[in-house]
C-alpha cells in the first residue's frame, strides 16, 4: 500500500477517533454502541446492538460467544457492517463501516476477558447465548453452577468466547444538517488502495 493511500485510511480513522471522543464528552449514554449487520446462510440479513471495545489500523473489536447467532453468521460469511450513530453532537452524525471479519489474537481475548468484571465473566460461561432458554430459573442456576466452580480461582476465559476484529473496506461519516443538506464523506479501498469522494446527500 502506498504511504498516501494508507495516509488516507489514516485520516478516516483519526476522524472517526475524534468523533468518538467528541461523543464519550456529550450526552451520548453508549457512544461506543454500534449496531452490527451480518448475513446468514439464507440471505437474510441480521442486525444488533455490540459495543466496540478496541480500534487501531488493524480494524475495530467487538467480543461475543462464537456460537452465537452472529457468531455463526460470521463463521459462514466472514463479512460485516458496523453503524455508528451519535445524536448529541452539533448535528446528528453517523459513521459506517463495512469489511471483512477475522478473529482477535487469543493473548488478546485472554487480556480482555481478564478485564471484565468477574459478575461477566461468569455469564459467559453460563450463558448459552442465542440458544432456547426454557426459563430465567434455568439461567439462573448456570450462573450459581460456576460461580461455584471457580470459586476462590480467576474465571478463565470459555473457550467458545473470543472476539472479532472488522478490517475496513470501507468507511464513510454522514454529517447531519438541515433540509437534508447533508454532507457525506466516503473512504473505499478500491484495487488494494484507499481513495476518498464526496457522496450526495
Amino acid at each position: 500500500m502506498q504511504d498516501q493511500d494508507l495516509g488516507l485510511y489514516r485520516e478516516a480513522l483519526d476522524t472517526f477517533a475524534h468523533l468518538l471522543e467528541r461523543a464519550k464528552q456529550s450526552e451520548d449514554v453508549e457512544p461506543t454502541a454500534m449496531t452490527l449487520s451480518t448475513l446468514g446462510k439464507n440471505g437474510r440479513p441480521s442486525a444488533r446492538t455490540v459495543l466496540l471495545k478496541a480500534f487501531d489500523e488493524r480494524g475495530f473489536v467487538f467480543y461475543t460467544n462464537f456460537e452465537s447467532h452472529k457468531g455463526r453468521q460470521i463463521a459462514s460469511n466472514p463479512q460485516a457492517a458496523l453503524l455508528f450513530l451519535w445524536k448529541h453532537l452539533d448535528n446528528i452524525i453517523q459513521a459506517r463501516i463495512e469489511g471483512t471479519v477475522e478473529p482477535v489474537t487469543a493473548d488478546e481475548a485472554d487480556t480482555y476477558f481478564a478485564s471484565r468484571p468477574r459478575e461477566s465473566q461468569i455469564g459467559a460461561w453460563a450463558s448459552k447465548q442465542s440458544a432456547t432458554l426454557d426459563s430465567r430459573e434455568t439461567f439462573d442456576q448456570q450462573i450459581a453452577f460456576y460461580e461455584k466452580k471457580f470459586e476462590g480461582i480467576d474465571v478463565p476465559r470459555p473457550p467458545h468466547w473470543s472476539g472479532f476484529r472488522v478490517v475496513p473496506e470501507m468507511i464513510e461519516f454522514w454529517y447531519g444538517a438541515e433540509f437534508r443538506l447533508h454532507e457525506r464523506q466516503c473512504y473505499e479501498r478500491v484495487n488494494g488502495e484507499w481513495t476518498k469522494r464526496m457522496l450526495f446527500p
